[in-house]
């Protein structure tokens, strides 16, 4: 039994875009199945980690300006 690798051909627009859909927790079944047939998980790790970074960092800035105020 030799199983190769399952080949995933999505684009960074589309992990980026799901990604942002599950940061809002809004997904279609059909588009979540979509994104499990075609993404890469370690595209969707690295995206959702910058996601956080950035979220986390435009939280901080705009706590340090309303208490900059």
């Amino acid at each position: 039994m030799n199983k190769s690798p399952v080949q995933r051909k999505g684009s960074i627009w589309r992990t980026i875009k799901a990604v942002s859909w599950s940061f809002v927790g809004l997904r279609a079944r059909g588009d979540y199945e979509k994104d499990v047939e075609q993404l890469n998980p370690i595209h969707i790790v690295i995206v959702a980690l910058v996601g956080l970074l950035v979220f986390v960092g435009s939280l901080i800035l705009l706590a340090t300006w309303v208490v900059g105020k």
